[in-house]
């Protein structure tokens, strides 16, 4: 397994054509990114810790789709891989906690850019 660094896991592109100019869009989205997705990283850390590995793929499920939205497509797919790996059971918990505080990391890394973007799309408004 690899360390991605955040700026290799970090395209708006996707974000700013469905904005399609307006960042009040922009501002709105990353707003509810940052308020949402530190819950859930806390929710599934409190799942993992406690072996509660339903929990854990369910809030994963959850996730996923805001990592792809925020153009984070390799922390996508290894939280699917953890959703995955936690609705079987939990056979590797080492394997498990390790990719999901990999993608922790990451999205915390985006979390304090994204909070940046906000900020300056905001004094703009």
């Amino acid at each position: 397994m690899s360390d991605i660094s955040p700026e290799q896991d970090f395209d708006l592109s996707f974000l700013y054509e469905i904005a399609d100019g307006s960042d009040e869009f922009i501002v709105e989205s990353i707003g509810m990114f940052l308020e949402q997705t530190p819950l859930l990283l806390g929710n599934i850390s409190t799942a993992l810790d406690s072996g509660d590995w339903a929990e854990a793929g369910k809030v994963s499920h959850k996730l996923k789709p805001n990592l792809g939205f925020f153009g984070m497509p390799i922390s996508q797919a290894t939280i699917q891989e953890v959703e995955i790996a936690c609705k079987g059971g939990g056979q590797n918990p080492g394997e498990i906690l390790a990719k999901f505080n990999q993608v922790k990391a990451t999205v915390n890394a985006n979390l304090i850019t994204l909070k940046q973007i906000k900020e300056e799309k905001e004094a703009s408004l």
